[in-house]
C-alpha cells in the first residue's frame, strides 16, 4: 500500500479553530495541574489563589466552547466535553437550555427565565450579587429536567451523552471523596463550586439595572437612552484578555458564534457608541468596588436602572 501523503496525515491530527485557543487550553492544563501538585505537597496559597482564578477562567471557556466549538474534529470536542465537566464539577451540556436556546434567545427580557429584576426587583447591589446564583440554580433545574426529558423522548443517543457527563462527575467526586475526604473537598470541590458561582453571577454582572424590556422606548436620533442594545453592561479593562473577553457582552450576544478574540474589534467598531454611556464601564473591579462595596454605604456610587419607574418589568 502507498503511504499517506504527508498533507492528508496532517489533517487527521486535532486541530483548533482559531489559533488564540492556545490559552484555553493552557488554563485546562494548568488548573488540575495545581490541583495535584498541592494535593500531594500540601496547601500553598498563592497557588490556590491562582487556582481559583482559572476556575472563573474554566467557566468562561465552557461558555466559549458552548457557541463556537474549539476543535475541528467531532471527537475532539466530545473529549473537551468531558475534560470541562471534570474541572468545572457539572456537565457541559446545560449552557445549551440555560444559556443558549434561553438567555440568548430572550436578552435578559420578561421571557428569560434568569433575568436579574425577576428575583426581588430590578436592583443591582452586593446581597443581589452573592444571592442571585442560587435563585438561577431554583429557576433554572425545572429547565434542565425538561430538557433531558424531551432528549429522552426525541433524541436518545443526545440524552445518553448528558447522562455520562453526569456519570462521569459524580464518578470522579465519588473517588475522589473516598481516597480523602479534605483534600477533595479543599483542591477540587470548593474551587468548582466557586467557579460555578462566579459563572452564574456574571448574569448579575452584565445585566443588573440594564433595560429588560423587549421594545425599548424611542428617543431622538443619538440618543442612546432608548437604544435597543442596552440590556447588557460592558467592562473594557484588563479582564477582558485573561477572561476571553467576557466583559465585552453586547458584541457577543450580537455575534453569539463569533470567536472570542474578535470580541474587542466588534464591541468597539460596531455598538460601543449606541450602548447608554453608562452601560460601558472600566474595570470589571473598580466596577465592583464603587457599586457594591462603596454604594453600599454612599448613593452617590450605586448604578441606576434604565428601565424607567412605571415599567411593569421594574
Amino acid at each position: 500500500m502507498a503511504p499517506r501523503p504527508p498533507d492528508a496525515a496532517r489533517h487527521r491530527l486535532p486541530r483548533l479553530r482559531h489559533w488564540r485557543d492556545w490559552q484555553s487550553l493552557a488554563y485546562l492544563v494548568a488548573l488540575p495541574a495545581l490541583a495535584a501538585w498541592q494535593w500531594v505537597h500540601g496547601f500553598q496559597g498563592v497557588l490556590y489563589a491562582l487556582m481559583l482564578f482559572l476556575t472563573l477562567g474554566i467557566g468562561v471557556i465552557h461558555h466559549n466552547h458552548v457557541h463556537l466549538r474549539m476543535w475541528r474534529g467531532r471527537r475532539m470536542n466530545r473529549l473537551t466535553d468531558f475534560w470541562i465537566t471534570l474541572l468545572q464539577g457539572h456537565p457541559t451540556f446545560v449552557f445549551w437550555p440555560a444559556h443558549v436556546a434561553n438567555h440568548h434567545r430572550h436578552r435578559h427580557g420578561p421571557k428569560d427565565v434568569v433575568r436579574t429584576y425577576r428575583f426581588g426587583g430590578d436592583t443591582n447591589h452586593l446581597w443581589g450579587y452573592l444571592l442571585h446564583p442560587f435563585q438561577a440554580v431554583w429557576v433554572l433545574m425545572p429547565v434542565f429536567v425538561g430538557w433531558l426529558a424531551r432528549l429522552h423522548r426525541h433524541h436518545r443517543g443526545a440524552w445518553r451523552y448528558c447522562m455520562a457527563q453526569y456519570a462521569l462527575w459524580l464518578l470522579s467526586w465519588t473517588v475522589l471523596l473516598a481516597v480523602d475526604w479534605r483534600k477533595a473537598l479543599i483542591f477540587v470541590i470548593v474551587p468548582q463550586l466557586h467557579g460555578l458561582h462566579w459563572l452564574l453571577a456574571t448574569n448579575y454582572l452584565q445585566h443588573a439595572h440594564a433595560d429588560g424590556r423587549k421594545t425599548p422606548r424611542k428617543e431622538a436620533p443619538g440618543d442612546t437612552r432608548g437604544s435597543q442594545l442596552n440590556y447588557a453592561r460592558n467592562f473594557e479593562g484588563l479582564v477582558n484578555p485573561l477572561l476571553f473577553n467576557i466583559g465585552l457582552h453586547t458584541a457577543h450576544h450580537e455575534n453569539p458564534h463569533a470567536h472570542w478574540s474578535e470580541l474587542t474589534h466588534l464591541h468597539h467598531t460596531r455598538y460601543r457608541a449606541q450602548v447608554a454611556p453608562a452601560l460601558n464601564e472600566g474595570g470589571l473591579v473598580p466596577y465592583m468596588v464603587r457599586v457594591f462595596v462603596l454604594g453600599t454605604v454612599w448613593p452617590r456610587f450605586r448604578s441606576r436602572s434604565l428601565m424607567p419607574p412605571d415599567s411593569p418589568i421594574a
